[in-house]
């Protein structure tokens, strides 16, 4: 373990450096796959411009490359000189603080924005991928690729400056297929927990970056990486880290700490992990875990881990990205790309236990999600559909509005935060902000932050400031209310 610039520093055991207190800070700011590309291998870290090669199409998945190998770097800490800002604000984990892509009520957003767009306080390179961000009390953390060493790199930065505070390597060989990383890390005040391309699974330390436990899927049970590897973001779910390999179990529960196995689900049937992350919701006084792997859908009961239903009703052919999405009163909505569009399930007590029921199938020109898991809102859902238009739905299916040809997102991200939605054109890399409100397509607000190649990685907003970036390059920028810090 070393820092940048002394490799003969020793690590201070949950040293916490200090934070970054912003002059102009005020109340007021404080409040996961698929398509692609081939760029050049990137050094990381520097906020120097990026040279990106042409990229060219892959017809087929790659298989990743090393297999067997012993790894050059078994784990690496390297301490940079970033400090956490003094912030509270936190978006922890993939789609936010309670998964459902909504920012807590305190974060509120400016109605407008400066003419060249919303302030840009920093900007970082990245190596190819589409790795979404979480923050959490002042710090981002990100797993990266480094191409050049072929290593996996969780970085912890500072959300003041985007300087790094630490970053934790390993060996992972990794071939280009449409990027390399892809998932979103968990984060709570003591752990930070990583999905690397290859399922290699991190738990770190989140103040210091000491490593707890790592687990490999693969090897440990059984589980097969996806084509375009791994898109899973890990589940922490009271101090218990929720994965779904999808091989020898379905479902696994790990303690947080440690790692230590606390239930695994069986999986007779030899359902195979997606690219989609696990759901938890509350059905009946029932906390349970919902995944949708390569044959069906279940949903595990969160305390043992016991499967309480099934349906082989519900499959994504090609590429299952899209989460499910609660809709409450026992509701789950499925979506899914590639010609399959959505369908929607009632749970219900049935002579054999609980069962879904599909009650709804909708096309996927309604309703399909080719990449980013729909948001249900106020009673209505959002998403955008395969055309790259963004839509809203009542939940019995019916459209209530479209952005039509006016406004147009390709694979790009979207957010929900002080009733207005946050949506990025992945082709074009312009930002939109638009009324969160079943009555119209209501733009409010509109500019270009990217340079638009391949915008697709999850959004991350907290304290006023939104993470966002394409395959090389991640950006923050202030659209919190007030002067920018």
């Amino acid at each position: 373990m070393t820092r940048l610039g002394d490799n003969s520093a020793p690590l201070d055991s949950r040293r916490e450096p200090a934070p970054v207190e912003l002059l102009a800070w005020t109340p007021f700011s404080t409040v996961a796959a698929l398509a692609g590309a081939v760029a050049l291998a990137l050094w990381l870290g520097s906020a120097s411009a990026v040279t990106v090669s042409p990229r060219l199409p892959t017809e087929r998945p790659l298989a990743a490359s090393g297999a067997g190998k012993r790894p050059a770097n078994p784990g690496k800490l390297v301490f940079g000189p970033g400090r956490p800002m003094k912030a509270e604000g936190s978006w922890p984990q993939f789609r936010g603080p309670d998964r459902t892509g909504i920012a807590p009520v305190t974060e509120k957003l400016a109605r407008q924005w400066p003419q060249g767009g919303p302030p840009v306080l920093w900007s970082v390179s990245m190596g190819d991928g589409y790795a979404g961000a979480a923050i959490h009390k002042g710090s981002v953390y990100v797993i990266d690729y480094d191409a050049a060493r072929q290593e996996d790199a969780i970085r912890r930065l500072s959300l003041a400056d985007g300087a790094e505070i630490w970053r934790y390597t390993y060996t992972s060989h990794v071939k280009r297929n449409h990027g390399m990383s892809r998932t979103v890390p968990t984060v709570t005040d003591r752990l930070v927990v990583t999905i690397g391309p290859l399922c290699q699974v991190v738990c770190l330390d989140a103040i210091s970056g000491e490593l707890l436990w790592k687990k490999d899927l693969v090897e440990e049970f059984g589980a097969q990486v996806p084509p375009w590897y791994a898109g899973q973001c890990p589940l922490v779910d009271k101090e218990r880290v929720i994965l779904a390999p999808g091989g020898n179990p379905l479902l696994i529960a790990l303690e947080g700490s440690t790692g230590e196995s606390l239930w695994q689900t069986p999986n007779p049937g030899g359902w195979a992990m997606t690219h989609c992350s696990v759901t938890a919701v509350e059905w009946e006084g029932v906390r349970q875990f919902v995944y949708s792997a390569t044959k069906g859908a279940v949903g595990v009961d969160a305390v043992s881990g016991r499967l309480l239903w099934k349906t082989t009703g519900w499959q994504v052919p090609v590429a299952a990205v899209a989460s499910p999405v609660w809709l409450g009163a026992g509701r789950i909505l499925f979506s899914g790309g590639y010609g399959v569009g959505s369908a929607l399930f009632q749970l219900r007590a049935g002579a054999a236990g609980l069962e879904a029921v599909e009650t709804l199938r909708m096309k996927p020109s309604v309703l399909g999600a080719t990449q980013h898991t729909p948001i249900f809102y106020n009673g209505h859902i959002y998403a955008i559909i395969p055309s790259g238009e963004l839509v809203c739905l009542a939940p019995d299916g019916s459209r209530l509005w479209g952005s039509g040809a006016k406004a147009r997102f390709e694979l790009g991200p979207f957010l929900i935060a002080d009733g207005m939605i946050l949506a990025l054109d992945g082709a074009k890399g312009a930002l939109r902000m638009i009324e969160a409100t079943p009555d119209a397509f209501r733009l409010v607000a509109e500019a270009k932050v990217l340079d638009g190649h391949e915008a697709w990685a999850p959004m991350a907003l907290a304290d006023g400031r939104l993470i966002v970036r394409d395959l090389t390059r991640m950006v923050c920028l202030w659209v919190g209310r007030g002067e920018r810090p």
